[in-house]
C-alpha cells in the first residue's frame, strides 16, 4: 500500500508534531510513505532521518496555482493509492484524481483535528476525525456517516527516553516542577499559568514551546517577578524527558478540539491537569487519571496543583489509571492498525483492493 500523507503546517505546533509521528509509524509499520509538506528545519530532518522521502512545495493562498501543479506531478510519479491530508491547507492544494488525469485513481482521505467549514474539502472522498465530536460536525455539516471514521491521535514517546537533568535546566532538585508542552499562542493560556506561579513559591515552569507570543509571556513573568522561576526552553522534541522529569504536567488551555498532551503526560507516567476544553473532555476522567478545572481559573489551577502535590496516593492513582487508558486507547501500534484497516476498507468500497494487493 501506497500513501501520501500531506501537510501544509506551521513552524511549530501539536498537530505538526502529530503529523511527523504518524508518518514515521506509518514507515516503521512497512508501509511505502512518501511527504509532502511546507520546509521546515526541524520536521523535516527528523522525517528524513526516519527514512522518508520529503517534497516541499509553497502552500501558498488562493492564488497560488504552483503548489497543486507540483502535487499532482508527484502524485503521478508515485501513484499512491491514498492521499491524506491534514488540516484545511493541504486539502485545498490535492485535486481529486478525475481531475489529475492520472493514469491510476488514488483516494482523498482527510484527517480533521478541528471544526473546519467544509468548503475546504471539496475534492475529500473521506474524512478522519480525531474526536468524536469532530465526526458529529461534518455529519450535522453534510457529511455521509458511512464516509467517516473517528481514530485518536497516538501519544508518541521517545524510546527509553532518560528523564532530562534538572541541573541542565537550571532548576533545583527538590522543587516542584511543572511542565507545559504547548505553542506559545493565546489559545494555550500560559498567561494563566504564569499568574498562578505567583501563588506557588517553591514550583518552577517549563514551558516547552515557541510562538507568537514568546516576547510578551517573558515580559509578564517579568512583570510577575516569577522569571527567575521560568524555563523557557523554545519548541523541544524530547517529550517524554521532559515529563519523566516534571511532576505535574500543565494541559490547561482556552481552546483545545483534541490534544495529545494529556495522553502523552499518561504513556510518560506524569500527573495532569487539563482544562474542560472540548477536546480533554471527551477523554479525561476528573479525580480518576487528571484533575479537570474550568477555563481561565487560577485559583482552581493552584489548588489542583497543591491537591496532587501533597497526595502521594492521588498521584499514584492519576499515573496508574491515565497508563492504563493510554494502553487501552493511545499506544501508537493501535492508532496506526486503525489507520491502515480504513484505508483497506475504503480501497476495497471503491473497488481498489486488488491493485493495492498486488502492488504491496
Amino acid at each position: 500500500m501506497r500513501i501520501l500523507q500531506v501537510m501544509a503546517g506551521g513552524e511549530h505546533g501539536g498537530a505538526e508534531m502529530a503529523f511527523v509521528d504518524m508518518c514515521i509509524a506509518m514507515k516503521q509499520a512497512g508501509v511505502e510513505v512518501q511527504v509532502v509538506t511546507r520546509a521546515n528545519k526541524t520536521r523535516i530532518p527528523l522525517l528524513q532521518a526516519a527514512g522518508l522521502k520529503v517534497d516541499t512545495l509553497p502552500f501558498g493562498g488562493p492564488i497560488d496555482k504552483i503548489t497543486p501543479f507540483l502535487m499532482t506531478r508527484i502524485i503521478k510519479k508515485f501513484e499512491p493509492d491514498i492521499v491524506q491530508t491534514w488540516m484545511s491547507r493541504g486539502a485545498q492544494k490535492v485535486l481529486h484524481w478525475t481531475k489529475t488525469k492520472t493514469d491510476k485513481p488514488y483516494i482523498n482521505v482527510a484527517r480533521l483535528g478541528g471544526y473546519y467549514p467544509l468548503k475546504h474539502f471539496k475534492n475529500s472522498d473521506f474524512f478522519i476525525t480525531i474526536t468524536p465530536d469532530i465526526g458529529r460536525h461534518l455529519k450535522e455539516s453534510g457529511v455521509d456517516e458511512a464516509r467517516v471514521r473517528f481514530i485518536q491521535n497516538f501519544a508518541e514517546t521517545e524510546n527509553d527516553a532518560t528523564p532530562v537533568s534538572r541541573g541542565d535546566l537550571k532548576t533545583p532538585k527538590d522543587a516542584l516542577v511543572l511542565l507545559t508542552l504547548a505553542r506559545l499562542h493565546e489559545s494555550k493560556a500560559i498567561d494563566v499559568v504564569l499568574k498562578a506561579l505567583q501563588d506557588l513559591p517553591n514550583a518552577y515552569l517549563w514551558v516547552a514551546g515557541e510562538g507568537p507570543l514568546r516576547g510578551e509571556l517573558e515580559d509578564l513573568a517579568k512583570n510577575l517577578s516569577v522569571y527567575d522561576r521560568v524555563r523557557f526552553l523554545g519548541w523541544r522534541t524530547d517529550r517524554s524527558a521532559l515529563l519523566q522529569a516534571a511532576d505535574i504536567c500543565l494541559f490547561t488551555s482556552r481552546y483545545e478540539p483534541f490534544g495529545t498532551v494529556f495522553a502523552q503526560s499518561w504513556a510518560s507516567k506524569t500527573p495532569v491537569i487539563v482544562t474542560k476544553t472540548n477536546g480533554p473532555s471527551q477523554f479525561c476522567e476528573d479525580g480518576v487519571d487528571s484533575i479537570m478545572i474550568e477555563i481561565d481559573d487560577k485559583n482552581a489551577m493552584v489548588a489542583a496543583i497543591h491537591k496532587i502535590a501533597n497526595d502521594k496516593v492521588l498521584q499514584m492513582n492519576l499515573v496508574n489509571n491515565g497508563y492504563k487508558k493510554y494502553l487501552d486507547q493511545f499506544t501508537k501500534e493501535k492508532s496506526v492498525g486503525a489507520y491502515l484497516d480504513y484505508y483497506q476498507q475504503i480501497l476495497y468500497q471503491q473497488n481498489l483492493s486488488n491493485s493495492v494487493s498486488a502492488a504491496s
